[in-house]
């Protein structure tokens, strides 16, 4: 074993797929939080908090890899006290999402919840994944789920709460649309190709991730991943589902039909064309039928509350990646383009989705338990925000007492809390006082919009001076002469300190703050 050196100093980095986030972004996602919890309460739907882990069997089969109680998600042995007991401890997994705990909750208090139990929530998640770029191993989830409503009337509401969503955040129609299919067609179609059964699962989820990642990678790269796989552009190879050429081509052949995305007219006999052309898709296929039916019923109800084609499209390629849907499964897409850092055109796609998912409680009470919902990507929504010019991150700094003597103190902190006690965010500077300028500094950099100060002749006065170093700025940028600006000094006047809160107020007011 290799020696280590005690007095070693840790390198100061971050674990691989992490970020810190600093306090632009975090006021941003604040207020957006903040909009996207009131469409949901303004739905009905109540507050539930659960543990960032769970035993991992609760997770269940549902995990990426059934194998490996770590792959996919991170996790540890919930040691005994005893480390003789080490190797008897469970297994413990930090939560994949925020719906695998959601079904142990209602399983555990089955009998005490009401029914349908409604409820959102909003948390982080890990994946112990591959990261890459805007693809992290930790993130946010803000869902909203109905469980106990065996009625379509429970799936049609979750995509009418994402199409609110989307526009309470500011995204116009036109810069979003929910797509919509039901994984009982996809079933169809499975049966039809002769991946039906218990035998085939592995193959069949294989098949649903590849078809899920039409939008990024393409007709070609899901042929890859149904055949024999694909290596992507690091030199990573993903294992395919070895699907015969007849296989492929019907999938494909799905994927790339006239009704691949449906939608068109004035009325909703466009929708009812498509459905019934879909009926080819699946055949003789029961329950491929019994889908179709309920997208119909979904469209109906849709269309009775004026969610239309410009909100709403039925899109063939949209499947979800995990196994437990088992009926409706949608996705909040974004259409509109923006620029990457090389100026070429990108779409962002997928800010959300979600679907039906009746058998996840019954796992744990055997019966089953109707449940339907909807999952934010946070993080990837906020990027989208922030590209379209809609987040609110313009917060000021706090106005900046600055210390003149340091035997004064007492004095200073008098005018911060009088600033404070009247709604004004304030601040006395802590650092080192012996150099003015530097206090200065630390308030540009801080966003101060002014600074207070009082010397012994302020003092003697019963004033004190405001610098406005928003419009010192403004005043520094339009003088060339940096000497003649400093000797003008601009945007500072002399109050009385007993009209501190009104003229620092004057200040904010004139900013717009």
């Amino acid at each position: 074993m290799a020696k280590t050196n005690k007095n070693a100093r840790p390198q100061p980095r971050l674990p691989k797929g992490l970020r810190d986030i600093e306090a632009a972004e975090l006021r941003a996602l604040n207020t957006m939080l903040e909009k996207i919890r009131s469409v949901y309460e303004s739905y009905g739907f109540e507050p539930l908090e659960t543990p960032a882990f769970e035993y991992t069997d609760a997770l269940g089969k549902f995990l990426p890899d059934q194998d490996r109680p770590n792959e996919g998600v991170f996790s540890f042995q919930d040691v005994q006290p005893s480390r003789e007991q080490i190797d008897s401890g469970e297994w413990v997994s930090l939560r994949y999402d925020l719906t695998a705990p959601l079904a142990r909750c209602v399983a555990q208090n089955f009998q005490t919840l009401p029914k349908p139990f409604r409820r959102y929530a909003v948390g982080r998640v890990w994946r112990n994944e591959k990261p890459g770029p805007g693809r992290y191993r930790e993130f946010m989830q803000f869902d909203a789920d109905t469980v106990g409503a065996e009625s379509v009337a429970a799936d049609a509401e979750m995509c009418m709460l994402a199409a609110d969503t989307m526009e309470a955040l500011g995204i116009k129609r036109g810069d979003y649309v929910i797509k919509v299919n039901n994984r009982k067609v996809v079933d169809g179609l499975m049966e039809t190709i002769g991946l039906a059964g218990e035998e085939n699962a592995a193959k069949r989820l294989t098949v649903l991730r590849a078809i899920d990642k039409l939008d990024r990678l393409g007709p070609e790269g899901v042929r890859a991943l149904l055949g024999e796989g694909r290596k992507d552009e690091s030199g990573d190879f993903t294992k395919g589902a070895n699907l015969t050429s007849e296989q492929i081509k019907q999938i494909l052949s799905y994927l790339g039909s006239e009704y691949a995305v449906m939608g068109a007219g004035n009325d909703a006999k466009g929708w009812d064309a498509s459905f019934d052309a879909w009926k080819s898709v699946v055949g003789d296929s029961e329950v491929g039928r019994q889908g179709l039916d309920e997208l119909k019923q979904i469209a109906d109800l849709l269309w009775a509350s004026r969610y239309r084609y410009d909100k709403m499209s039925f899109d063939s390629s949209v499947v979800r990646g995990l196994d437990y849907y088992t009926g409706l499964v949608f996705e909040a897409d974004l259409t509109f383009e923006v620029k990457d850092e090389k100026g070429r055109p990108v779409r962002f796609g997928s800010v959300g989705g979600g679907g039906r998912y009746d058998d996840l409680v019954a796992r744990f009470t055997g019966q089953k338990v109707p449940a339907t919902g909807f999952s934010i990507g946070v993080s990837r929504l906020q990027a989208a925000l922030t590209a379209l010019g809609r987040t609110d991150s313009a917060v000021a700094g706090p106005v900046i007492v600055t210390v003149m003597e340091k035997d004064r103190i007492a004095d200073y902190q008098k005018l911060v809390q009088t600033l404070r006690s009247n709604g004004i965010r304030a601040e006395l500077y802590l650092g080192n006082p012996k150099k003015f300028g530097k206090q200065l500094e630390y308030a540009d950099k801080r966003g101060s919009p002014c600074v207070v100060i009082q010397g012994p002749d302020e003092r003697e006065k019963g004033e004190v001076t405001l610098k406005d170093l928003i419009e010192g700025a403004k005043a520094a940028a339009a003088i060339a002469n940096h000497k003649d600006w400093k000797e003008t000094r601009p945007a500072q006047v002399s109050v009385k300190e007993s009209n501190l809160v009104s003229e620092v107020r004057k200040i904010l007011d004139r900013h717009g703050l």
